[in-house]
C-alpha cells in the first residue's frame, strides 16, 4: 500500500511540473508575441557611428536598414554582410538598443593614392586595395609607371613588380606622419622618383626614401634647398645622411 501511495504522489508531482511548464510556455509565447507585435518595439531611429567617407544616409541605405520594422526582427548579420560588400567598408558592427534603436558602427578605408590607367584613375587605400575607378583626377598623390594586370574593386591591385608599388604606397602613407609631401611617385625606372615639384625630384629606392622621410634627414635637406629658392634638381637619396644633389633635370 505504501508503495502504491508513493507512485500516486510521483504522478501528481509530474502533473504539476507539466502544468507549470505549460503555463511558462504560454507566458513565454505571449511575451514573444507582444514583443514581435507591439509598436513599442518598432525601430524608431538608426544611428551611424565612425563614418567619414559615406554619409549616415548612405550607410543606412547600403545596410538595408529602415525604421518601422520590429527591432527583434532586425537581421543584424544581414546588415553587416551588405555593408562589407562595399570596398570602402573595412569592418562593421550592428547592434540593437531597446526599445527601438539600431546602431551601425563602421570602420572605413581611406583613399591613399591614385594610379593612372588609360583615361581613368584607380583609387587605392594604403594597402593597395582598389576602392573605386574614376575619370576625374583625384586630389591624391599619383603613382605612375605602374603596369596593371587586374584592377577589380574590393581586391588588391595586381601589377607587374609588386615590390615597387608596395614601397611607393609606404612612402605615400608616411606623408601623414612627416612634413614631406610628394605629388607623384614614378616607379617606371630602376630607381623610384618622388616628385616634390614637377622639376624637384627625390630619386632612390623606396626603402631609402622612406627611411630618410622617417628620420627627418630628407626634410632638413629639402628645407635647405627651399631657403635657397631651389625648385629644380634631383636629390639622390641613399642609405646614408648625405644627399648628392644635381641641378639638372632631364
Amino acid at each position: 500500500m505504501a508503495e502504491e501511495a508513493q507512485k500516486k504522489k510521483k504522478r501528481k508531482r509530474r502533473k504539476k511540473h507539466y502544468f507549470l511548464r505549460l503555463v511558462l510556455a504560454i507566458a513565454a509565447g505571449a511575451g514573444l508575441y507582444f514583443m514581435l507585435s507591439s509598436s513599442f518595439f518598432d525601430v524608431q531611429g538608426i544611428n551611424v557611428e565612425s563614418n567619414s567617407y559615406y554619409t549616415k544616409e548612405q550607410i543606412i541605405s547600403k545596410a538595408g536598414a529602415r525604421t518601422g520594422d520590429n527591432i527583434f526582427g532586425v537581421n543584424t548579420k544581414k546588415f553587416k554582410e551588405a555593408l562589407l560588400k562595399d570596398p570602402y567598408i573595412k569592418n562593421a558592427r550592428v547592434k540593437r538598443t531597446l526599445p527601438g534603436t539600431v546602431v551601425i558602427i563602421v570602420e572605413e578605408r581611406s583613399e591613399s593614392a591614385g594610379v593612372p590607367y588609360a583615361d581613368m584613375f584607380v583609387i587605392l587605400d594604403k594597402d593597395g586595395l582598389v576602392l573605386r575607378k574614376t575619370n576625374a583626377e583625384p586630389k591624391l598623390p599619383l603613382i605612375t609607371g605602374v603596369v596593371i594586370k587586374t584592377m577589380e574593386e574590393g581586391s588588391p591591385l595586381e601589377v607587374e613588380g609588386t615590390g615597387a608599388l608596395t614601397g611607393s604606397l609606404k612612402i605615400v602613407a608616411a606623408m601623414e606622419s612627416t612634413n614631406m609631401y610628394f605629388k607623384r611617385v614614378d616607379i617606371s625606372g630602376i630607381a623610384v622618383k618622388a616628385y616634390i615639384y614637377d622639376q624637384l625630384i627625390c630619386q632612390g629606392t623606396p626603402e631609402n626614401i622612406l627611411n630618410s622621410m622617417v628620420n627627418g634627414n630628407l626634410e632638413t635637406f629639402v628645407y635647405h634647398l627651399y631657403t635657397k629658392g631651389t625648385e629644380r634638381g634631383i636629390i639622390n637619396v641613399g642609405s646614408g645622411n648625405e644627399f648628392p644633389f644635381s641641378p639638372w633635370v632631364e
